[in-house]
């Protein structure tokens, strides 16, 4: 299909590749800062697309990886290095590249349509419609169309045809990619009228009959690969070590040098911190042993400042004084055993019903004492009905870090990237995200951070993201990176 559409582009015909689109994998990438690029990565860079065009495909992936191993953070190498994993049939891989090349700062429509199309052929129709949304201006009219046509959207491609055709844009490329819209959108009169503007008579069956062997919703795959001209194979992604998360920024790696200095400093407040936290499970344990379930909240209230951690769940002891402890009287004799406790799924924050822990001074309205017998012994502590739970999300005064998982060129990009991040770290489920505007040397940048952590609990995060090939750095709320030109606009996780 893709061969017989090569006169239709207008474009210099390179191989299979013209089709309805422009070119996407063959034609010169736009490269940023080439001039300033060290010798041995302009060498396989250009020895890449040498193969590339000769149709050499394997040793062009060869020289454009080692493009990108030499200069990871130059988005032409990547981009070169898409378009040769695509020229493969290499989709999960080509996506990699193309999306790591956009996030370096590639606005070129080829790449962005070359990432949509990847996109679609993965069946991730979504992420190919916000990108192509975000770069709607950047994307020639009849390109556009039918790429928002192959991502799921067949009417609003043909919308977008008419009015490109009727504004001007008549060619024969236009009419083609609006007679193909035409029949991913079932309306297949309509588009054998408008494929017989430019195909002939005996031609027009063949073409029809292609697009629709291919027009069943689960096809997608085979719809871009026909479209491409390129056979998809098994593909287990881009090797880990050209990951671009492997190779952060300036920017990122003084803001994480930073973060661990300061915390270096403020060890000796950690453990303070740390011990308050770990005091308050014990004493909800208390609270259960107890027998306290629907009761009134038990408040645990220090009249005082002071400067050493409160370990609520020592043991009792025997005291003169009053403890300021609130317990409820003991039901009557008549009421009914209480029903087996169960904990409350874990939460962004606690409860009225549950138990609250303060170990600041502050001004409370406390329930009348209650009076109790003298003789009454001190009741025996037991076994919880069931085992506590540690909060997942750190909150309130305990929620003093975030960490950063990415750097994105806009904001619909930054989120989308979100939604991935949390599909490949579920522990990010629950932790609302952060996305910061930041200006670094002039660019603009979306940063993306997960809330609601403690220091020691951000660094375990960072580590499994690290572990699992992924960047980020963790850095206290109340320093964040440098660059920030706003607050942050925090979205919760439900």
């Amino acid at each position: 299909m893709a061969r017989r559409n090569q006169s239709l582009s207008g474009n210099r015909s390179i191989g299979p590749k013209v089709g309805l689109f422009m070119s996407t994998a063959l034609v010169s990438l736009a490269l940023v800062g080439c001039a300033a690029s060290a010798p041995t990565a302009q060498t396989s860079f250009a020895k890449a697309q040498a193969a590339l065009e000769d149709g050499k495909v394997d040793r062009a992936i060869t020289h454009a990886e080692a493009a990108v191993l030499a200069e990871p953070r130059n988005s032409g190498y990547r981009a070169m290095l898409g378009a040769a994993y695509l020229e493969a049939g290499r989709f999960q891989s080509a996506s990699t590249a193309f999306g790591e090349a956009i996030d370096l700062g590639d606005s070129d429509s080829r790449t962005i349509l070359s990432f949509a199309l990847t996109k679609v052929a993965l069946g991730e129709n979504a992420a190919a419609l916000t990108m192509l949304s975000d770069f709607e201006s950047a994307i020639p009219a009849a390109d556009l169309g039918l790429a928002l046509a192959l991502a799921g959207e067949p009417e609003r491609g043909v919308h977008h045809l008419i009015n490109t055709v009727r504004n001007g844009a008549n060619s024969a490329k236009a009419r083609q990619n609006l007679a193909y819209a035409y029949a991913l959108a079932g309306n297949w009169r309509a588009a054998r009228v408008m494929a017989a503007e430019d195909v002939p008579a005996d031609q027009l069956d063949a073409r029809l009959s292609d697009w629709a062997a291919t027009a069943r919703p689960e096809d997608y795959q085979v719809r871009v690969a026909g479209l491409l001209g390129v056979s998809p194979v098994s593909d287990g992604g881009q090797p880990q070590y050209l990951a671009l998360s492997n190779f952060p920024s300036q920017p990122m790696m003084v803001a994480e040098a930073e973060e661990m200095r300061a915390g270096e400093l403020n060890a000796d407040v950690a453990p303070q911190v740390a011990a308050v936290e770990v005091a308050s499970e014990p004493s909800v344990s208390e609270a259960m042993a107890f027998g306290i379930d629907n009761a009134p909240a038990v408040e645990v209230v220090d009249p005082t400042p002071v400067a050493a951690p409160i370990r609520v769940a020592a043991a009792p002891a025997p005291a003169p004084a009053p403890s300021p402890v609130r317990v409820p009287a003991p039901a009557p004799a008549a009421a009914p055993a209480p029903a087996a406790v169960s904990l409350p799924a874990v939460a962004a924050a606690p409860s009225r019903s549950a138990p609250r822990f303060v170990s600041n001074a502050v001004v409370q309205n406390v329930p009348a004492p209650v009076a109790r017998p003298a003789a009454r012994p001190a009741p025996t502590r037991v076994a919880a009905a069931a085992p506590q739970r540690r909060m997942a999300v750190a909150t309130g005064s305990s929620a003093t870090h975030l960490v950063q998982l990415g750097s994105f060129g806009s904001r619909a990009v930054a989120e989308s990237k979100w939604r991935e991040m949390k599909s490949r770290w579920p522990q990010l489920a629950d932790h609302d995200v952060v996305i910061t505007e930041a200006q670094v040397n002039g660019a603009t940048y979306f940063r993306v951070a997960a809330a609601g952590f403690g220091r020691r609990s951000a660094r375990s995060m960072c580590n499994s993201v690290k572990s699992a090939g992924g960047g980020c750095f963790a850095y206290a709320a109340n320093s964040p990176p440098a660059g920030a030109v706003d607050r942050g606009v925090r979205i919760a996780a439900r």
